[in-house]
């Protein structure tokens, strides 16, 4: 639960230079010391990798042992005892009580031995925390002291500042006038906070200012009657920075506030006001306990008053979403997840919730499951379903639900390689949907069904696996019935259904090695012939509902798969040989793998007749939807598949796929990929995607390309210095000329300030690939800046900038 407070405040206002000359805001800390009076010491050669300040502070050791108990231990050049008691010490005084230590030129002590007063220049130690000053009077019964013209640093927060006057309080908290706080180095100026009356409370990890402002370079740029900040990680109650937006005509500001409850829990309230929709309220509440966690977050806006001209209109309606999730275990064996996400309309996150890098929230999932992991059972029991976020949700678009799901899976070995596997499944599936209202095609009857369905698969095999090679023959039984309810849609379709289908197959393959030596390197190639035989045959399955089936994409782990669909409405017809050759190349020194190559393809013996229609019964062009089914059902032997992952230097890498249809002489797909990754933290990434019209048939209409799509995808991180970042990307799509995904940015993570600036445009689809007619064009430009041990404006960008550049690992701007 890593949320931290950035800074609370209870006004805000504009701060010009002139208006701090007088009145209360008129603090002036005194001029602070060099680096070498604050314990700094510079890293000089010795720095380590990824350092970002040039030095750090380093507390010496003591100059007096530690008295026993509450006594004051001494030792000075010279002593003078005055008539009425006092004790002078001169020369170079030390005195230690408990942690803390003072050294000073002299030293008075009244007769009362109750309090002492030091000439400085001075240094007093404590725990971590040194300060330097003038003057000071320290209580020698309790922590309490007051040091004049003070100058202290915090060792292990990395802080320092300047006071007119610094008294540490008998409770051990520090209470500053006219003092400064920052984080930056010595020398430095990027950033300091001033304020009148500054509180720090070290126990708690929370500082506290009155009439404070922010300087940077000196200069101010805002102001607080009140503020309380953090002096470490741990999470604080208070005001976050706030969050601001600005398009070209409308206003989006959002005030978080964050709770910390208690150490397990806490939560967050941000109204977030948006000028030409209204007051939005959002809130999230995280909770964390020995065996369980969870979060609900969600927002609220009454009354929209969003465009009442729109396509869809929301104007007068009230919008909203809740996600809730939780997660926990009853025993070691099992553990259980809730989710419950809803939204007042399938627009909400298109017009709220998507900001900078943000994905596109395409629906809310719902799950109530719990699962037992014993030694050879496996058991789940799942209740499941989403809301669609389609604005407007057709009727044969909505989602099915699981109410409920009990799945049992099992397996058994044997030494002799015989095994034994038994997966099982029973599932009601239901939508909300009218059936009457479905268009009065057949194919539409299968859209109307609900039902249950029992899905049953025991195996039976051998594995020999040895270092030459393998052979695995196998047997599975795929039995499946259906209850069926089609409500009040008038259908002849069957209601109760069953299916048997054998699936069999073979699998086996050997490995041939030899030493070979390359450019004065020695390998172990490898070279690994490998053939695969699948015999399913087909069954009638016209009748058959599609409760959550797909058609596979061909690639190259269908070569050896006897599945052609996923999901177990459909049990494709199937009887191939698959033929494959790989080949290694393995660095004796190390083990890795330097090279892999792979060709392969599979010859099939038979045409395939089934496909998510069902129907067996198909013989020639006209039986099939379309050209692409008919081909893909009747070729005498798939696509040519090649594959190869090249690791050709500690920093380069390779990979590339190529399917190619040598029937048409035509290349399906194909996709390659350069990637460089040096130690230094510098990525870059080329890649290249070409695929066919419809090669991918198990996307929804809506998804399916409907023109050869070809793509350069070029990434960059690059560390320019060890604080300087430069990131980029450009996605191009060549089919239609135009970009699709432009990126520019810089991030500086400096000692104790960092800051994020990027600019992206891209292109929104608007959740149907299979057209540009309705494509939108968003822009926008992204800023964060962080002051290390105080806050920061904006939101987080490193996890979309590791996403958008893979390989990158984005040094995170917390803190120093």
């Amino acid at each position: 639960m890593g949320k931290r407070l950035s800074w609370t405040w209870k006004a805000l206002a504009g701060l010009a230079g002139a208006g701090l000359a007088s009145g209360p805001l008129s603090a002036a800390p005194p001029e602070s010391l060099p680096a070498d009076q604050l314990d700094w010491q510079p890293w000089g050669e010795a720095r380590p990798v990824g350092e970002l300040c040039r030095g750090r502070y380093v507390m010496p050791d003591y100059l007096l042992p530690p008295p026993s108990g509450e006594k004051v231990a001494s030792e000075s050049d010279n002593v003078d005892y005055g008539a009425d008691g006092e004790t002078r010490l001169g020369g170079e005084v030390l005195l230690r009580r408990g942690d803390a230590q003072l050294e000073a030129p002299r030293v008075r002590v009244p007769d009362s031995r109750e309090t002492a007063y030091a000439e400085g220049p001075l240094t007093l130690r404590d725990r971590g925390l040194l300060v330097r000053g003038a003057s000071a009077e320290l209580s020698l019964n309790s922590d309490a002291a007051s040091i004049d013209t003070a100058h202290y640093v915090a060792h292990q927060q990395r802080l320092r500042g300047d006071a007119v006057r610094l008294a540490r309080l008998e409770d051990g908290r520090y209470r500053l006038t006219e003092a400064s706080f920052t984080t930056c180095e010595p020398g430095s100026d990027v950033w300091r906070l001033v304020g009148n009356d500054i509180l720090l409370d070290r126990e708690r990890g929370v500082g506290t200012a009155k009439h404070a402002r922010l300087e940077v370079g000196k200069v101010p740029v805002f102001y607080w009657p009140w503020l309380r900040f953090p002096l470490d990680d741990r999470r604080q109650t208070g005001f976050l920075w706030p969050l601001l937006g600005l398009s070209a005509d409308s206003l989006d500001y959002a005030q978080p506030f964050y709770w910390n409850i208690a150490p397990d829990q806490d939560a967050t309230l941000t109204p977030r006001w948006i000028s030409d929709r209204g007051l939005l309220l959002g809130g999230e509440y995280r909770y964390l306990f020995e065996d369980d966690a969870g979060q609900v977050e969600g927002a609220y806006l009454a009354d929209d008053d969003g465009d009442p001209d729109g396509d869809p209109s929301y104007a007068g309606e009230d919008r909203w979403y809740l996600d809730y999730r939780h997660a926990g275990r009853l025993d070691a064996r099992t553990p259980y997840r809730l989710r419950y996400g809803a939204a007042s309309d399938g627009s909400y996150f298109d017009d709220f919730g998507q900001g900078f890098g943000e994905g596109e929230v395409s629906s809310m999932p719902r799950l109530a499951q719990i699962d037992h992991h014993g030694d050879v059972w496996q058991l789940q029991a799942k209740a499941q379903g989403y809301q669609k976020l389609d604005d407007p949700l057709l009727q044969r678009d909505k989602p099915f639900y699981r109410l409920p799901s009990l799945t049992a899976d099992a397996g058994w070995s044997q030494g002799s390689g015989f095994y034994q596997q038994w997966r099982s499944n029973v599932t009601y599936f239901w939508r909300d949907v009218d059936e009457t209202t479905l268009p009065g095609k057949e194919r539409y009857d299968r859209e109307s069904a609900v039902g249950t369905r029992l899905h049953l698969a025991p195996a039976t095999g051998w594995r020999m696996d040895e270092s030459w090679g393998h052979l695995e023959p196998r047997v599975e039984w795929l039995a499946t019935a259906y209850r069926l309810d089609y409500g009040e849609r008038e259908t002849d379709r069957d209601e109760s259904l069953t299916r048997n289908v054998p699936v069999s197959t073979v699998d086996g393959g050997l490995v041939f090695e030899r030493e070979l030596a390359l450019g004065g390197r020695e390998y172990r190639q490898t070279l690994e012939p490998r053939a695969n035989y699948a015999y399913v045959p087909a069954r009638d399955q016209t009748d058959f509902p599609d409760f959550d089936t797909a058609e596979r994409a061909f690639s190259w782990n269908q070569l050896w798969s006897p599945y052609r669909f996923s999901g177990s409405d459909r049990v494709g017809d199937l009887n191939r040989v698959s033929l494959g050759l790989e080949s290694r190349l393995l660095s004796d020194a190390t083990g890795r793998e330097q090279l892999s190559l792979g060709v392969g393809q599979a010859y099939y013996l038979e045409d395939r007749s089934i496909g998510m229609d069902g129907d067996p019964d198909k013989y020639d062009r006209d039986d099939y939807a379309n050209f692409n089914d008919y081909y893909r059902a009747t070729r005498e032997r798939s696509p040519l598949v090649a594959r190869a992952d090249w690791r050709i230097t500690d920093q380069w890498r390779t990979r590339w796929q190529w399917i190619y249809d040598d029937n048409f002489e035509q290349t399906e797909s194909t996709s390659l990929g350069l990637q460089y990754l040096a130690p230094a933290g510098h990525v870059v990434n080329l890649g290249y995607r070409w695929q066919l019209q419809d090669f991918d048939p198990s996307f929804e209409d809506e998804d399916r390309l409907t023109y050869n799509r070809e793509e350069y995808d070029l990434s960059f991180a690059w560390k320019a210095s060890r604080q300087v970042d430069l990131i980029g990307r450009f996605t191009y799509d060549n089919t239609k000329d135009r970009a699709l995904d432009q990126l520019a940015g810089v991030q500086w993570n400096d000692c104790c300030y960092g800051l994020q600036l990027v600019w992206r445009e891209w292109i929104d689809d608007n959740g149907t690939a299979n057209t540009t007619e309705d494509d939108l064009t968003d822009r926008g430009v992204f800023l964060r800046f962080v002051f290390k041990g105080l806050g920061g404006l904006g939101g987080e960008a490193e996890s979309y900038f590791e996403q958008a550049v893979p390989g990158y690992r984005a040094a995170a701007l917390g803190r120093p």
